[in-house]
């Protein structure tokens, strides 16, 4: 059986975290045919391009550019949006599913990444996109510990399905349902 792990520590709200609105937007950010990915500090562990809740913004777009620039210091000049719906995904703040818009950023400055939320950012070439997401099918899959995920995470598996969605990433194998999602 795959894996659905959520610590006890976690799936306890704190009461200053707010409640989870189930609207979330991801940003992609392309620079030389390679994509900006970051390493979550926060559940849920995992990689995946900036993206978080719409909260109290005005809009999807507002929320777009706040927090590109939250998660990594890049200010959004442009959006596209590239994708859109509903995704079975658990939050930290309590949701299990999300409406997400997805946008094509064009953005600029220089990539300062966010102390509180993010370990690590990269750009991201398609052969590690598969690569990463060969890790969350392992893990998904139970062949990874929670310890190996957090050490080594792969993609977040909301990531992997709007990836496959996108043409970004093929699933050949068909290995894994990324609609049973987890939160470490």
């Amino acid at each position: 059986m795959g894996q659905t792990i959520m610590p006890k520590e976690q799936r306890i709200r704190s009461s200053k975290a707010p409640s989870c609105d189930h609207t979330s937007v991801g940003m992609l950010v392309w620079r030389r045919g390679n994509i900006l990915l970051i390493e979550r500090k926060r559940p849920p562990i995992g990689i995946a391009p900036p993206a978080g809740h719409v909260d109290q913004r005005p809009s999807f777009k507002a929320a777009a550019f706040a927090e590109l620039e939250e998660e990594v210091g890049l200010v959004g000049q442009a959006l596209k949006l590239v994708a859109e719906g509903r995704k079975d995904n658990p939050c930290r703040r309590g949701g299990t599913w999300h409406h997400w818009e997805i946008y094509d950023v064009v953005a600029s400055g220089m990539v300062r990444p966010s102390e509180q939320e993010v370990k690590k950012f990269f750009w991201c070439s398609r052969a590690e996109l598969r690569r990463l997401k060969k890790r969350t099918d392992e893990f998904l899959a139970g062949n990874l510990s929670e310890s190996e995920w957090e050490r080594q995470p792969g993609l977040e598996p909301v990531w992997c399905s709007w990836f496959l969605e996108l043409g970004y990433l093929t699933d050949t194998d068909g290995s894994s349902d990324y609609g049973d999602q987890f939160l470490i």
